[in-house]
């Protein structure tokens, strides 16, 4: 099973360069990073995690920067979003900065996408809640279509784009994408359509979504084989991290502290036991 982390990284903990070069050395298999552009100080959604919102959600680097830097410093570290949040960004850009990445990095990006959770930031973007979902649908099917090796159109609801020349070209196929999010079936609906697989938060109740993640994914006619599920943000055990190989499960990724490096290697010297 491959071992990846994840970590709030802000202005106050370890820079992604520290880390990322700890991470290689020690032999973790990849790096995924959050995103959020900005918390609204008047916020009337609930943390999802209930309670008072922690401080780094304000504070987090840009992913696409802070991946760019860990992966001048690395050669075989994967490097992820967990999640971008689609919907606030303009597509075209966000393809580009996707692709450019996966190029520099030697097809080492995985895009974990979502529809985002705190509506006060997502309305500062001008984003509609209700039909964010299918926004992200658009946009996704947008930013293939620039990816694609020929000039190719997209024509949707809420995005299109010309035939162009757009490159660089991601590595392949496109970077490996992965929909975060809790278990549904509109959920499960998206990850069929559009995406690799499924970026669980956490990663409870595995056994009992995947059937209905697998049924949905065979209705799409996708091939079964292909289909990835990889816990996130998951606190492990050994119980857990047996857990999840029992399902099949390839990837998990744990969940750092977000500190200075000294505390988050002394978590990282912990982790090593699932190595």
């Amino acid at each position: 099973m491959r071992i990846s982390v994840t970590a709030f990284l802000t202005d106050r903990t370890v820079t992604p360069v520290g880390l990322a070069r700890e991470l290689e050395r020690r032999g973790f298999a990849g790096l995924y990073l959050p995103e959020h552009t900005h918390i609204p100080v008047e916020r009337r959604t609930p943390y999802p995690a209930g309670g008072e919102l922690p401080e780094e959600y304000g504070r987090t680097l840009d992913p696409f920067v802070a991946l760019g830097q860990a992966s001048a410093v690395t050669e075989r570290l994967t490097l992820g979003t967990g999640i971008t949040l689609v919907a606030q960004h303009d597509p075209i850009d966000l393809a580009k900065q996707a692709a450019t990445l996966d190029h520099l990095s030697g097809g080492r990006l995985t895009l974990g996408v979502g529809f985002g959770w705190n509506r006060e930031e997502a309305a500062d973007h001008g984003v509609d809640w209700a039909s964010r979902r299918e926004l992200v649908r658009d946009r996704m099917g947008l930013m293939k279509a620039l990816w694609a090796a020929e000039p190719t159109a997209h024509k949707g609801e809420f995005a299109s784009v010309r035939a162009s020349f757009a490159y660089p070209k991601p590595v392949g196929d496109g970077p490996r994408v992965l929909v975060g999010g809790a278990a549904g079936p509109k959920l499960f609906a998206h990850v069929a359509a559009y995406a690799d697989g499924w970026l669980p938060i956490g990663g409870r109740g595995l056994a009992d979504a995947l059937p209905r993640l697998r049924a949905a994914w065979a209705d799409a006619g996708r091939d079964p084989g292909r289909l990835q599920v990889v816990p996130y943000a998951v606190v492990p055990s050994p119980g857990k991290i047996e857990h999840y190989a029992g399902l099949g499960i390839e990837e998990v990724v744990l969940q750092l502290p977000s500190s200075g490096e000294a505390e988050v290697l002394r978590v990282l010297d912990d982790y090593a036991q699932y190595l």
